[in-house]
């Protein structure tokens, strides 16, 4: 299982790159030749693993080896330390040279998996989070394939305006007033959420402007009515007015309802290309393939805007916090996701490949069933007609409602 963890795409890294970009010209031309950077410590505790240099990195690559059980951490251009530190589930380090950088080998005591990880903003320090798991969350993750996060995209920068243009951006809200639920009260309840909002327009077709958080509450909207039509359930919107909501409030208004389904609508989008059709995702520690890794990152940076997060858990949500060994609600999940993608295929265009699976912040409640339902791309003229059309939405919600009755009529089955 192959990891990439880079940098924020911001000016520290801008500079440590054309610094590098600086150093390569100057040894091409003959000038005098600078030293590398060089790992300065490496120490495991704590349930992490903390890596620091003495100057800035630019990414690094970690593979699980599951032969030798070890965890193998690439960095490029960089030279090997000497301090070490190991503890936790780690017997040892090694580091050694491999090609034109440094390879540290983790020699692990037990079976472990790296979570997540990131660097710091000056690149001088990569912290990983180090989770002991069984022998089969180990095989099964050596074998779940690569998963990257996306690089630095340096072929669509462009130079940083002289000024800046500000706008105010509400807090994250403490206790957020729970939404009306429509329908009998005996029926159980259908938590439908429309992704994005407010000062987030989430994804944006770059011909016509038509933006994700408008398409997604219409969507939500004709969802809840066909639901409601039906009789069978109760429906409520985390949203049904142009508002923002950080991602731990959307689940949270949920679980504060005592939901029994969870569903944020949103739309996909691509740079280029001409992807489209839907596909819903639903929690899992390690992605299913590169897109819902790189979904994964877009969609839980919906949280941060202008560069402030919103989204950092305070007392009265950090009990939500889910716990990835709760196989019930994410079984639950995966089960409903494959019914809908059952409903949607015949009545909407759906990907090959419908059910898929990402470390995605909004799914995250340990006792609910959730999916994220992409409702196709908005950066495809084709598909964000569909999108946005009321034949569309139509068959959208009928295919969630056909899913929705049939779920419920399997669980009242099994009681």
């Amino acid at each position: 299982m192959g990891f990439r963890w880079t940098r924020g795409q911001d000016k520290r890294q801008i500079r440590a790159v054309f610094a590098l970009l600086a150093l390569l010209v100057g040894w091409i031309a003959g000038g005098p030749a600078a030293a590398a950077t060089a790992v300065r410590s490496v120490a495991v505790g704590d349930g992490r693993i903390d890596i620091r240099f003495d100057g800035p990195v630019g990414d690094a690559t970690g593979t699980i080896l599951p032969d030798t059980r070890q965890i193998a951490v690439d960095i490029a251009g960089v030279t090997p330390g000497l301090k070490t530190i190991v503890g936790g589930p780690v017997r040892a380090v090694r580091q050694l040279v491999r090609g034109t950088g440094t390879r540290l080998v983790f020699d692990l005591a037990r079976p472990a998996v790296i979570g997540d990880g990131g660097f710091d903003a000056d690149g001088r320090r990569l912290t990983l989070s180090l989770q002991v798991v069984d022998v089969a969350r180990f095989a099964a993750a050596s074998a779940a394939g690569p998963l990257s996060f996306l690089s630095f995209d340096f072929a669509n920068w462009t130079a940083r305006p002289k000024y800046k243009v500000s706008i105010p951006v509400p807090p994250p809200a403490r206790g957020v007033k729970l939404p009306r639920v429509q329908g009998d009260d005996d029926r159980p309840l259908v938590v439908i959420d429309a992704g994005h909002g407010g000062v987030d327009p989430g994804a944006i077709n770059p011909d016509t402007g038509l933006r994700e958080k408008d398409v997604t509450l219409r969507i939500a909207k004709a969802i809840r009515d066909q639901l409601l039509a039906s009789g069978r359930v109760r429906v409520a919107l985390t949203r049904d007015d142009d508002r923002y909501l950080v991602l731990r409030e959307r689940f949270g208004i949920a679980r504060r309802l005592h939901a029994n389904l969870f569903i944020s609508i949103h739309c996909d989008s691509v740079g280029s290309g001409d992807a489209s059709g839907a596909s819903v995702y639903t929690l899992s520690e390690v992605a299913s393939d590169k897109e819902a890794a790189r979904l994964a990152t877009r969609e839980n940076k919906a949280d941060v805007i202008s560069g402030v997060n919103l989204g950092d858990a305070g007392a009265d949500v950090s009990s939500i916090l889910i716990d990835l060994t709760q196989r019930e609600t994410m079984n639950s999940s995966a089960s409903f996701a494959r019914l809908l993608g059952r409903e949607a295929k015949p009545l909407i265009p759906t990907k090959a490949n419908f059910h898929r699976m990402a470390s995605l912040m909004v799914l995250k409640a340990p006792d609910m069933p959730s999916i994220l339902f992409e409702t196709g791309y908005i950066s495809n003229p084709g598909d964000a007609a569909f999108l946005d059309s009321r034949e569309g939405r139509d068959k959208i919600a009928e295919s969630v409602t056909r899913a929705v009755e049939v779920h419920f009529a399997r669980q009242m089955a099994s009681k």
